[in-house]
Order: structure tokens, then sequence, then C-alpha cells
């Protein structure tokens, strides 16, 4: 059952970011491999660790159109969903790349300086294909730096056995976990397959954990180097981005799911149950909270929490996160809920609480937060699937300095310098600069500048 306490019982260890134990010597071995051996090495870990060892890595592009069309004849719902989700988050993609000015300001007479936005020429994207193969995240991975106007955008994800090759691998009682079939064709979940096409992916390669962040930072004999790595894994795919940056751009390194609920009394139990449940269902280490200042909200959302567990196909995994994750804080004031919220720094902050004054105040104060859902209606699910916000967001208080994926990580922002010759502007800078190689003893740097004069 999940925990109802007062905010005083709160300590500040509570705040402060989780941490699951270090992956770095592992992660670092299999970097290393990958940088000596290239595709050998990734052979050599998919016999170690996946259900599938494929001869090549590269799934042809009709095998990922002929997921979507299947995908779009046996299940016409969620076919529809992913294009629905990808339109969304294409137009929010566009919009926030909009945002972004180039321009070129005079300023000072004779000085022009400017800024241009350019998209990076390749960009990798991680899906993975566990217990709960990601096919939203792939809309939301790739469909930003489609906005962004990268050149190549390339995909891996886990191998799963080809259709192909299943009779072989059940003679053989392979194609499991601990005993992978060797040596079949390149193939991978058929949703996420079917995900990538209508996203437009060319280039999808069934490689999946550390092995293939290593192979999309530093590139192989198939696999290409990319300029920036995004998307979401276990640890050990966490570790390995963490390890790579520097040789490439990451979106961050995220961790459990969290979500952090401020409820009046006005919020409906059930409705909070199910958002908190659905945190919960990812991960044994999701965080599941909410602050309240009703005591008796707080006891029907934990029976409620009780009720739906009942019938939930997760309740395995969900009860686990609610026992020893699970919070219902009991705040002295919605305004302290709000100071909790932006210690905490949660990938999702709710507010289930009636439009008003009192919910226009919390908004305004809440500022550490990964995505902000205003109101009863604005689900956190919504943002997880087809509402145009991207769902890879940052965890473990990371949202108190940045925010989630989005076209921004596709995108360099680079400056520019004119300097019109004679004029005051040249000149005054030409002085300043020297002045201050002078003062640095720096002789080159002053010359260089002075020589202009």
């Amino acid at each position: 059952m999940i925990k109802i306490v007062n905010a005083n019982e709160i300590s500040d260890d509570w705040f402060s970011g989780r941490t699951f134990g270090e992956t770095n010597e592992t992660v670092q071995s299999v970097i290393a491999d990958v940088v000596k051996n290239g595709d050998s090495a990734l052979r050599k870990y998919g016999e170690k660790f996946d259900v599938s060892a494929p001869a090549a890595l590269l799934i042809p592009e009709e095998e990922l159109k002929a997921a979507a069309e299947r995908l779009k004849a046996e299940h016409p719902e969620t076919y529809h969903a992913i294009c629905y989700s990808h339109d969304l988050a294409l137009k929010f993609a566009l919009r926030q790349k909009d945002s972004f000015d180039d321009f070129e300001i005079e300023l000072v007479p004779g000085m022009y300086t400017g800024q241009k936005t350019i998209p990076v020429e390749r960009a990798g994207v991680y899906v993975p294909a566990g217990r709960f193969p990601l096919v939203s995240t792939v809309v939301m991975t790739v469909t930003p730096a489609e906005a962004a106007g990268v050149d190549e955008i390339i995909l891996c994800t886990p191998p799963r056995v080809h259709p192909d090759d299943k009779a072989a691998a059940e003679k053989q009682g392979s194609g499991v976990p601990g005993k992978p079939f060797v040596g079949g064709k390149p193939y991978a979940d058929e949703g996420i397959m079917a995900a990538a096409y209508i996203c437009g992916v060319k280039k999808c390669y069934a490689c999946g954990g550390s092995q293939a962040v290593a192979a999309m930072a530093y590139g192989t004999e198939t696999v290409p180097a990319v300029d920036v790595i995004v998307g979401p894994g276990n640890k050990f795919v966490a570790a390995a981005k963490k390890q790579v940056y520097g040789q490439v751009g990451i979106d961050m390194v995220a961790g459990p799911t969290e979500v952090f609920i401020i409820a009046d009394e006005s919020a409906n139990p059930a409705w909070v149950a199910a958002d908190l449940l659905a945190q919960a269902e990812h991960d044994i280490v999701a965080q599941p909270v909410m602050a309240t200042t009703s005591r008796s909200l707080a006891e029907k959302v934990s029976e409620e929490i009780e009720k739906q567990l009942e019938t939930l196909e997760t309740a395995a995994t969900a009860r686990q996160s609610i026992d020893n994750c699970g919070r219902i804080i009991i705040v002295d004031s919605i305004e302290q809920a709000a100071d909790f919220a932006n210690r905490k720094a949660p990938e999702h902050l709710e507010l289930a609480m009636e439009e008003g004054a009192a919910r226009d105040k919390v908004q305004s104060i809440v500022r550490n937060y990964g995505s902000l859902f205003i109101g009863h209606y604005a689900a956190e699910v919504f943002g997880d699937y087809a509402a145009g916000l991207n769902h890879t967001l940052p965890t473990s208080g990371a949202a108190r300095y940045t925010g989630g994926l989005s076209v921004r990580v596709f995108l360099k922002t680079v400056t520019t310098l004119r300097a019109k010759a004679g004029s005051e502007g040249m000149k005054n800078s030409a002085n300043a600069a020297g002045s201050l190689g002078d003062a640095e003893g720096l002789a080159a740097h002053a010359r260089a500048a002075r020589i202009r004069l």
C-alpha cells in the first residue's frame, strides 16, 4: 500500500537524485571492444545478450514497410494512433524550430554579429525493446530530428528472430534469452519497425544495448557514426551514453520514470490513482508521488490504487513501485506542495486542480519539471503518446537544469561576425582586443588585432 506521510516526515535525502548502481567498468569494456573490433564485437555481444544475433545488422527498408502494412491491416487503430501521434509531434517540433531565429545585427557602426541555426548531419536514435517495446519512443525521438532537418536518421533497437528463421530457431531450442538464434536475417520488434517506417526512418539496425550506443558514437563497418544520440534505455545504455558524450552529443542520461501530482479536493481519486499507476507500471523503482492538503483525498486515492491494482495486468511491477517508492504527502498548503515539487524537480508534474486563482498561483510558482500537465483533463499519458509534447524527459532531479528532448537537441546555434573596413566599430574592437591581448600576455593576439588598424 502507498505510504501516506506528513510533510515534516520527508527528509532532505528524498529530494536528491536517485542512483541505481554503477556499470562503468562493464560499459567501458564494451565501448572499447566496439571501437577496436567493430561489427564482430556487435555480433559477439548479440550472441551474449540478445535473443538473436543476425548475420547482418541493417534491416532492409522493405521489412520496415511490410511491418507497417501488416500493422495497418491487422491493427488499424494502433497504426492510425502512431500516425496521429507523429502528426502532432511534427507540428509541435516544427513550431519549436521556428522559435530559433537566424539574424544579423549591427551592434556598433561597422560591426555585424549574427547567429545561424544549423541541423546536425546525422542523428542516432536508440529504442529499447525489453518487457515493453516502446513504439511511441520511435515517434518521440525521430520526429524532432525530422523537424530539425537532419540529413540522415539511423535507428538501433534490439534484434528479434526473423519470421523466416523461427522454425529453425524452434528446432534448435534457440531464439530465447541466454540462447540466441545465430546467423539469421536481421529483424526487430514489429511495432518498432512499423513506427520507424511511418516516421520516415530509412536505416534501422538490429543492434541493442551499450554496444549499439558505442557503434553509433564511433561507427563500425556497418553502422555509421552519428553526431547526436538520443533515446532511453536500461542502466547500461544510460551509462554508455554518458561515457560517449563528447565524442557525440546526447539528449540526457535518463533514469526511472517519476510523476509528482499536486491535487486539491476537486481531484477525482480514481483519476489520480490511475495516473500514479500509469507511472508505477513502468518499473519497480518508478516513483509515483502525490501532494495534497486533504487527508480525506489521500485516503481515497490510496483505496483507489488498491482497487485498480486488482485488475491491472502489470500489477506485479506496479505493486512494488507503489509500495517501495510511492508517497502521498500531506502538506500544510498548496504553496508548500509547489515548493516540494520545485525541490524534487520531477519528470512529470501534474496539477490535479480546478481552474481558478489557486491553480494559477501554483502554476506561477512551479519551475522545475520536465513537462507540466495543467488541470484534471490534461492526463500525463496524453503527453506520453499523443499530444505533441515529447515524452523523453529529465529524471532524478535533472529538470533543475534541463528540459526534455526537443528539436533543439538536433540544432546547432552558431555565430557569425562581419566587419566593415575602417569603420568605427572595427577600430574600437581592434584597440580593445589589442589591450586585452597585452593584459593576458598573448602578444600574437594583440598583433593580429592591431595589424588591421
